[in-house]
């Protein structure tokens, strides 16, 4: 069913199922010629579009990197630079990890972001369904490069999932509420994307102007202003019931509207790296199909229709973890990425998170996470030399490295906003209040449910 839904939407993204064609003007009257790699694709495109590539290469899509305020600081963070708790790091693994880059050859630091002609402009625009991006963000090998690029339209989920729905190594594994499910959804996956809901685009809530998407992960971008907020289409009264508009000033909208998450494919939610590069054990698989342990990787869990944790979070108000940032206590675990608010913070509210645990590498005497060369044959999924192959990672870090290899765990806090179920299926009263309510009244900040006694409430 999902396979006749992709051809189905396929023919009306290009015009042949009754629809007209998204691009502006028909293509194939302006690009044409023999294109044997992207650069090629995008000199052309830059013969009408070279103020769009001026305004793309100021995004964060394209920097990996922005100026933000974290902790009260003002840092300079983005996949460039930070770390979480899946493959943990793309410095010296490049190649690999900048696949998902939007362009062309950045396989190290000499990578010129002024370049324009370095954009991949089809990852975005493709309309045939057939791009593909290899290592460091070439195209991947046997691409019909011309047919492709005369095909170009508007982005549909698919444009945006290549690489927010297989972030982590493998499909639904980072995000929770991003997956390939989400290409063309039932309404009961997602009633914004539902193709019997309301169809929306990524673009109909990511509004986008001068190619700036807003929307921040907190793992990359935590202290940035652009975070959307389900009020700039739902504000007001939008319940008729009062009790429930009267919650919208401590609870956020998703807290109730998405009860659970990775609804149709399992999610990663616990990678042991410590226990990797065991011989001796055999590979055994959940109850999913997916492996608990992998020689390379180490342990590793699973879920599906996972129950959120909830905590306090206000926009602009987490932190995450940059590389070469000193572990203050590491008998504690490690907070990588995730809010910092709590109830006294007036503009906070209550969110749903996914919360991703593991251990990794890092040095106990620097007192660092450590950034591990993984790929290659001098990688540690080749060697399973973990000081070599931190010696490697930090030396192209341009960090010290004590040549101590120790494991510690963290935690890593993933905002859920996708995934939204119908409003018959959001939560009621007592699936929070009550004996068996899912909210941890106490670790909020509560002395008890609020419902029991109302002087426990938040104060105004």
């Amino acid at each position: 069913m999902r396979q006749l839904k992709r051809v189905f939407a396929s023919f009306l993204v290009l015009g042949l199922w009754g629809g007209t064609a998204l691009a502006a003007n028909p293509h194939t009257d302006y690009v044409q010629g023999e294109f044997k790699t992207g650069p090629d694709v995008t000199k052309v495109c830059l013969e009408c579009h070279e103020q769009q590539a001026d305004d793309f290469m100021k995004t964060s899509h394209w920097t990996w990197a922005l100026e933000q305020k974290i902790a009260g600081k003002k840092v300079v963070a983005g996949k460039r630079n930070v770390l979480n708790n899946y493959c943990t790091q793309i410095k010296s693994n490049e190649t690999s990890c900048n696949r998902c880059h939007a362009g062309y050859g950045y396989e190290d630091d000499s990578f010129d972001f002024s370049d324009k002609t370095r954009v991949d402009c089809l990852v975005c625009h493709d309309t045939t369904g057939t791009y593909a991006k290899g290592d460091a963000g070439w195209p991947a090998e046997g691409l019909n490069l011309l047919r492709i690029a005369q095909n170009v339209g508007e982005p549909v989920r698919d444009n945006c999932g290549a690489c927010h729905f297989y972030g982590g190594g493998g499909d639904a594994v980072k995000h929770g509420d991003l997956d390939s499910s989400m290409s063309y959804p039932e309404s009961k996956t997602d009633i914004h994307m539902g193709l019997d809901g309301q169809d929306f685009a990524c673009q109909s809530c990511h509004v986008t102007k001068n190619h700036v998407i807003p929307g921040n992960s907190l793992g990359v971008s935590p202290g940035a202003a652009s975070q959307l907020r389900c009020e700039d289409c739902h504000a007001g009264a939008v319940h008729p019931e009062s009790r429930l508009n009267d919650h919208a000033a401590n609870i956020a909208c998703q807290t109730c509207h998405i009860p659970y998450y990775a609804k149709e494919i399992p999610t990663k939610i616990w990678w042991d790296w410590s226990t990797a590069g065991d011989d001796s054990r055999d590979v055994v698989k959940d109850k999913y199909g997916l492996p608990l342990y992998v020689k390379k990787k180490g342990d590793m869990k699973y879920g599906k229709m996972v129950q959120p944790e909830y905590a306090w979070f206000e926009t602009g108000e987490a932190v995450n973890h940059v590389r070469g940032q000193k572990i203050k206590d590491p008998s504690k675990v490690l907070i990588v990425a995730g809010p910092t608010s709590t109830i006294k913070d007036k503009k906070a509210r209550i969110y749903p998170f996914k919360v991703m645990g593991g251990k990794q590498a890092f040095d106990p005497v620097n007192k660092t996470l450590l950034a591990v060369h993984q790929i290659g044959d001098d990688g540690y999924w080749t060697t399973f030399d973990w000081k070599r192959s931190a010696e490697i990672g930090m030396k192209a870090a341009g960090l010290p490295f004590s040549g101590e290899v120790d494991f510690i765990e963290t935690r890593m806090y993933w905002r859920l906003n996708h995934m939204v179920s119908p409003a018959s299926e959001a939560l009621n009263c007592l699936d929070c209040h009550g004996d068996n309510g899912r909210l941890n009244w106490k670790e909020l900040g509560y002395k008890g449910d609020p419902m029991v006694n109302p002087k426990w409430a938040r104060s105004k």
